[in-house]
């Protein structure tokens, strides 16, 4: 049994431990090996506990957990694009063990609903373009992509899928 709850600064340390763990599970042969085994829990824990204590207008982070402890989360607010009413997910990881139980889908609906309920009409969310179990969870769930692009990122330029939902209630139904 999951929960789904708003992550607070007291999961700081927490919410770090499942972001380092999900990039090693999901990113391993598609990023650089040295940037992935250089990444820390203390560095992310303190800009997770800045963003936590001090979130910017309409940005949230939902916490998923079991009787153990957080296993998954996703974070996100108003789109980077500044599409007017378009609310983006800038990350949404649930640790591998946990995959398989609906947890993913649960997240982006509560998220769905909160970003609704700010007002937003449409959604999007990034992802890799060589990353494809997560394209067709987007896929799955009706997200449309739009032609891969070019981003910088660890190790040099990257191609980005962006998945949009153009109605937001596709997702809270």
């Amino acid at each position: 049994m999951h929960v789904i709850f708003p992550a607070g600064p007291d999961d700081a340390q927490a919410l770090a431990q499942v972001h380092v763990t999900s990039w090693r599970e999901t990113y391993r042969g598609l990023l650089p090996d040295s940037f992935l085994d250089r990444m820390s829990v203390p560095v992310n824990a303190r800009r997770f506990s800045k963003s936590l204590v001090t979130p910017s207008e309409h940005e949230i982070t939902l916490a998923a957990a079991d009787r153990h402890g957080l296993v998954g989360y996703l974070a996100g607010g108003p789109s980077r694009t500044r599409v007017a009413g378009e609310a983006e997910v800038t990350t949404l990881y649930v640790l591998r063990p946990h995959q398989g139980y609906d947890l993913g889908r649960r997240l982006l609906t509560a998220a769905a609903r909160v970003f609704a309920d700010q007002g937003a009409k449409s959604l999007m969310i990034s992802v890799l373009r060589d990353n494809i179990p997560a394209r067709g969870f987007y896929e799955h769930l009706g997200g449309e992509a739009d032609a891969p692009r070019k981003e910088p990122g660890p190790g040099g330029l990257m191609y980005e899928v962006s998945y949009r939902w153009a109605d937001i209630g596709v997702l809270t139904r």
